[in-house]
């Protein structure tokens, strides 16, 4: 039995995602032989070379002219001052893009005038090799397609557009080969989010273009939100033979053997599959509980490929979330969910052998929130180590995180909290179900920053029926704070599929849910607010608000969590200050 595990594009190429790492252990512990590819960080490092940048300039002289002055005959076309910027700038940066991967993936990295030199030429190595798909435009952090992937439609016509689809190249010159040589029995595709969908697709409908010999399955957090939207767009399984939601590890493994027995696909759990004639979907079981899992096997991943200076790998302490209440979020994906975690002593054992097994000296701890009671059984366990590693993560604000814990959980290692504010009015907490209270708020801040952790904060403006004066009060709390607050995320409130304001809206403020029906494959949604401020009312805060938050000398350190991360690790190493985020300069010079 043979699976090909593939993550597409677009995520964050500075960090393996767990999603593969994880059902190649379990696979393989079942005796499977898996080879697992992360196209994410391939495309990023095929992308930014030499020879695919003077490729991109080519093609845009080929299409536009060399002074680009006929351009082809089709819309949208993308400014021409860029078109022109692009075909003068595009040799110069061809040459340096290699030079300027080397520094961001070299202790350069922290000489602030130096890396902002190189992603200042990433990024415009990024906009080059996008142009010949205009619009679509490829990011660091996020992909935007030119067509909407929420629409199956637009989202089959997408994955064969060669105008428009960047993958479509990299992947028939790439992966397919490799599919081709290696004959996997089933290519399993991870989609995790909606920015990965067309490049996911694009993969599916590659693999049935060439008539492969292989079942192709995909899953994944993205794919589970949608089960209930695939059965009802049975052209999506021209792509695709089946696709897993919820967990997977299981459902994987007998789908797998399956597969390769020739076996009915009815009795694989979790399972969407095109039978012939119509879809089927086959009966929900419970996940496997994480203690019974083994340790995510990093083996075959392109460690030394990722954008950042160190490797920084990825772990759970659990699945779920102990608290699961919030009215925005949509974790469980709407259904009963049972939490499970690991005792400390098997979570300190996996961090301590990554650090063996992969010299990692950096774990960032992806829970949704580690509970307290893993924090105050972990930071002992560490430091009777040495603190070999230093780690990061997301807490709640709970009464019980003391200032005794926080100073326990740095003199482990502990580096960077990750906090999900969200507001800092009492009563859109309240009314969020946040179970959070500003008192432990305030205080936790205070605490965290004086034992030495980065503290970065989650908080977004307009939930429904929060008015302009409670959205005052979330901007005054961070000024309140200012010193003790490193990094922040804001946003607006999202209508997210699954999360209890989609399910109850009535009770959460919301007029109306606004379901367009072209959009069948939608995850976020439109809604109006019976009052408090409207959809467009938070937008225009939040924009308010970001003007006026201070110019960062040095902004790659802030870019994703994994540069902010290495970013606060280094400067707890050399005993620099922490910046604070609202004040106007960094640390570093």
């Amino acid at each position: 039995m043979k699976v090909m595990l593939l993550f597409p594009p677009n995520w964050t190429p500075s960090m393996p995602h767990l999603a593969l790492p994880t059902l190649a252990a379990f696979l393989r512990r079942h005796g499977v032989e898996v080879i697992q590819r992360d196209l994410n960080a391939e495309v990023f490092d095929e992308i930014l070379t030499r020879r695919y940048m003077e490729r991109a300039v080519a093609r845009l002289r080929d299409r536009y002219g060399p002074r680009a002055d006929h351009p082809p005959n089709r819309r949208p076309l993308p400014p021409r001052e860029r078109v022109v910027w692009a075909l003068r700038e595009g040799p110069r940066l061809a040459q340096a893009v290699q030079r300027a991967k080397q520094m961001i993936r070299s202790g350069a990295f922290f000489d602030g005038p130096v890396s902002l030199r190189a992603f200042e030429t990433v990024i415009q190595c990024l906009e080059i090799a996008s142009l010949p798909y205009y619009p679509a435009s490829l990011h660091l952090q996020s992909y935007i397609s030119a067509r909407p992937v929420d629409s199956s439609v637009a989202l089959l016509a997408a994955v064969r557009d060669a105008d428009h689809n960047i993958f479509l190249d990299l992947f028939r010159r790439g992966i397919l080969e490799d599919i081709k040589r290696e004959q996997p029995d089933v290519v399993g595709i991870s989609i995790p989010s909606m920015p990965q969908m067309l490049a996911g697709m694009t993969l599916g409908y590659l693999i049935k273009e060439a008539g492969l010999d292989c079942h192709v399955t995909v899953g994944g957090p993205h794919i589970t939100m949608l089960r209930e939207q695939l059965p009802k767009v049975p052209a999506l399984f021209e792509l695709f033979d089946s696709a897993v939601v919820f967990d997977g590890e299981v459902p994987l493994l007998q789908l797998v053997e399956a597969v390769t027995a020739g076996a009915d696909l009815s009795v694989v759990p979790n399972l969407i599959y095109w039978d012939g004639d119509r879809v089927r979907l086959n009966e929900r079981k419970p996940q496997e509980k994480i203690q019974a899992l083994p340790m995510p096997d990093f083996d075959g991943l392109p460690l030394d490929r990722y954008l950042a200076p160190e490797v920084v790998l990825p772990l759970l302490t659990a699945r779920g979330c102990y608290y699961g209440k919030c009215a925005f979020c949509n974790v469980g994906y709407g259904e009963p969910e049972a939490f499970s975690q690991l005792r400390a002593e098997q979570l300190a054992g996996q961090m301590l052998a990554l650090h063996e097994k992969y010299g990692v000296r950096h774990i960032f701890l992806s829970d949704e929130a580690i509970t307290p009671r893993n924090l105050r059984g972990l930071a002992p366990l560490l430091e009777a180590r040495g603190s070999p590693v230093h780690w990061g993560g997301c807490l709640r604000f709970e009464k019980v995180i003391s200032a005794e814990l926080l100073q326990a959980i740095a003199r482990g290692g502990c580096s960077m909290i990750l906090f999900g504010l969200e507001s800092a009015s009492q009563q859109v907490i309240q009314f969020m179900v946040k179970g959070t209270e500003l008192e432990h708020m305030s205080r936790i801040l205070r605490e965290s920053s004086a034992a030495g952790i980065w503290n970065h904060t989650f908080f977004f403006f307009g939930f429904p029926g929060e008015t302009l004066e409670q959205a005052q009060e979330t901007v005054n709390f961070l000024y309140a704070h200012k010193p003790y607050i490193n990094s922040a995320a804001l946003g607006t409130f999202l209508m997210e599929r699954d999360s209890p304001a989609f399910r109850f809206p009535s009770a959460y403020n919301v007029k109306r849910i606004i379901d367009d029906p072209e959009k069948d494959l939608a995850i976020y949604f439109d809604y109006e607010v019976e009052s408090g401020l409207s959809p467009e009312m938070a937008d225009l805060i939040m924009e308010r608000f970001t003007d006026t938050l201070p110019d960062r000398r040095y902004p790659q350190f802030y870019a994703n969590d994994v540069y902010r991360f290495l970013y606060a690790c280094y400067l707890r190493e050399q005993g620099e200050t922490l910046p604070a985020w609202l004040a106007p300069n960094d640390v570093m010079v």
